[in-house]
């Protein structure tokens, strides 16, 4: 047993089963996520929901195009598959086609991060015009030093692509635990040293940590990062064939946010900061259940399309899908009925003031509602890589993009001028009278973009790969009803456990909720053994097998 746990921890170990790959990685991810959410906390009892916070998180829009938009073309979607074929044939070809890649790609990463580093006093100012003076040089400073962060993540993604063909995935799980760890270190130490910018600085470590992973887990492999000096042609045509259509759709997505932003900063000071740590704090469950199923899965998927094995790739997605949905229904409606426990208990100490509190609650429970629509999403968008198809995710996220950016302003434009609404979104979410209550629409725009977005992509798959996701109603319609029922039994445990315990405190807001939380996953967890499902069969079997058992059997292989 001892051994078996100390194995969890070899970087250089393979996970080929699609449960223990998908349970390494969400156990990292929560751990990552954790993390995060003790950074939130860091900065918001620091800062609070204001102009220091609002600079902060607007100073990553310009880099994160940059990511995008061109660093996006050295990631494991893409690269993967290729890979995988080429490393079919030999090592060398595939150590060749990387150092093709790493040539090419990173050189106009270089070039584009120094010119716009020259025009980012131009750029700023047009994206951000409220914020001037001191704000605005401020914004200028902490945007200059992130433009390292996409060149670190962009080759991390390359070396990542490495480590996830091999099916490294502690090295895969090990790396957003240790960005997390860096941004901590920048707001604990680097801020009192350099100011503001100290935690521009810790978001860099964090990128070299990222990067230092895969590094270190693909070069003890014999993929290392070198200069080719005659790259093929024809592979770099290869990466952008396949990457422009992807590069194009996630640089819609990043537009996307990067206007969500813009929009937030033209309303009330801390909007900015309420709508990204709403963001952070629904990316928990995404990251946990979403990536990391739909990560474990896509080495796979492209495997079993290359061999041209689709009853295995189609029982692949079927499989993955169903355990998404499985977990994100009861997530969903916890987070919804918990939302105040939860940031209360995360965010709300110091300068993060009541205020501030209900707003990221409300827009969190907003968030929630696309939260299994954005983990399906994942998996399908990963789905028609795997098969080579990037024109359909490319056009149902401009499209998606679209409706959320136009809907968000729409949005804004009926709440501020149509009283009604605006009563009822306030009374809905208990947010009545609270100035900057009009953040709300950016998270129901998203929301209503991503369900959007997912309804298209599985519509589409179902046209190309036919109906044999059917089996997926019944976990979904179980799914839901012990969903529903654990946040009807959280609720009721919310307010006779609120009749005995002051909620002036941390401790008790977090006992009410933990309790609360507890009763609402007992029951979710007994109706469903009730019903017989076969998800909660599935998951026991797995866990018992990986711990108690010298033997497994496992489905197959898989990955992000």
């Amino acid at each position: 047993m001892g051994k078996r746990i100390l194995s969890l921890f070899n970087l250089n170990r393979e996970w080929n089963g699609l449960h223990e790959a998908a349970l390494l990685i969400g156990v990292f991810t929560f751990s990552s996520q954790i993390l995060a959410l003790f950074r939130d906390r860091l900065l918001a009892h620091l800062f609070g929901a204001g102009k220091i916070l609002d600079i902060y998180y607007a100073s990553f829009d310009v880099p994160d195009l940059v990511f995008a938009g061109v660093a996006s073309f050295m990631s494991a979607l893409v690269l993967i598959p290729i890979l995988t074929k080429y490393a079919t044939e030999s090592d060398a070809r595939a150590q060749k086609f990387l150092k093709d890649v790493f040539t090419v790609f990173f050189s106009v990463l270089i070039v584009v991060s120094i010119g716009l580093f020259i025009a980012v006093p131009v750029i700023v100012p047009r994206f951000f015009p409220n914020f001037v003076g001191e704000d605005g040089l401020s914004l200028v400073r902490m945007t200059r030093i992130l433009l390292l962060s996409p060149i670190l993540l962009g080759l991390s993604n390359l070396l990542g692509s490495v480590t996830q063909m091999l099916h490294k995935f502690f090295a895969v799980a090990l790396a957003p635990l240790l960005y997390n760890f860096g941004i901590i270190v920048g707001a604990l130490f680097f801020y009192p040293a350099f100011g503001p910018e100290g935690l521009a600085w810790g978001v860099v470590m964090g990128a070299f940590f990222h990067f230092f992973v895969h590094f270190y887990t693909s070069s003890r492999n014999g993929f290392v990062l070198k200069i080719s000096f005659f790259p093929s042609l024809k592979d770099i045509w290869e990466i952008i064939y396949v990457s422009l259509p992807r590069t194009i759709g996630l640089s819609a997505n990043q537009i996307t946010l990067t206007v969500m932003v813009i929009f937030a900063a033209w309303m009330e000071s801390g909007s900015v900061t309420v709508l990204n740590f709403a963001t952070n704090l629904q990316s928990v469950p995404l990251a946990i259940i979403g990536v990391s199923y739909a990560t474990a899965a896509f080495p796979s998927l492209s495997k079993h399309f290359v061999v041209d094995d689709m009853a295995k790739f189609r029982e692949q997605i079927l499989l993955t899908a169903q355990h998404i949905i499985f977990w994100s229904l009861p997530v969903l409606v916890l987070f919804i009925v918990l939302r105040a426990q939860i940031v209360r208990t995360i965010l709300g100490s110091g300068s993060f003031d009541w205020t501030a509190t209900r707003l990221t609650a409300a827009c969190l429970a907003i968030f929630m509602v696309s939260i299994v629509a954005q983990s399906v999403s994942l998996l399908f968008i990963r789905g028609f890589y795997a098969t080579g198809n990037n024109k359909i995710p490319l056009l149902v996220n401009v499209f998606s993009s679209l409706v959320i950016i136009i809907g968000g302003y729409e949005l804004i434009v009926w709440y501020s001028h149509l009283p009604t609404f605006q009563y009822f979104i306030e009374s809905l979410l208990r947010v009545e009278g609270i100035t900057g209550s009009k953040v709300l629409m950016l998270p129901l725009a998203y929301s209503a973009g991503m369900i959007i977005n997912a309804t298209l992509l599985i519509y589409f798959f179902r046209q190309r790969f036919g109906k044999f996701l059917l089996p997926i109603k019944d976990t979904l319609m179980q799914g839901s009803f012990s969903a529903l029922l654990a946040g009807l039994v959280t609720y009721e445990f919310l307010e006779v456990i609120g009749l005995y315990l002051k909620l002036d405190t941390l401790k008790n807001v977090f006992l009410q909720g933990f309790i609360a939380g507890i009763a609402g996953i007992l029951t979710w967890w007994l109706i469903l053994e009730l019903m017989g499902n076969t998800e909660i069969k599935g998951i026991r079997t797995a866990l018992h097998h990986k711990f108690w058992k010298t033997s497994v059997i496992m489905p197959d292989k898989e990955r992000m």
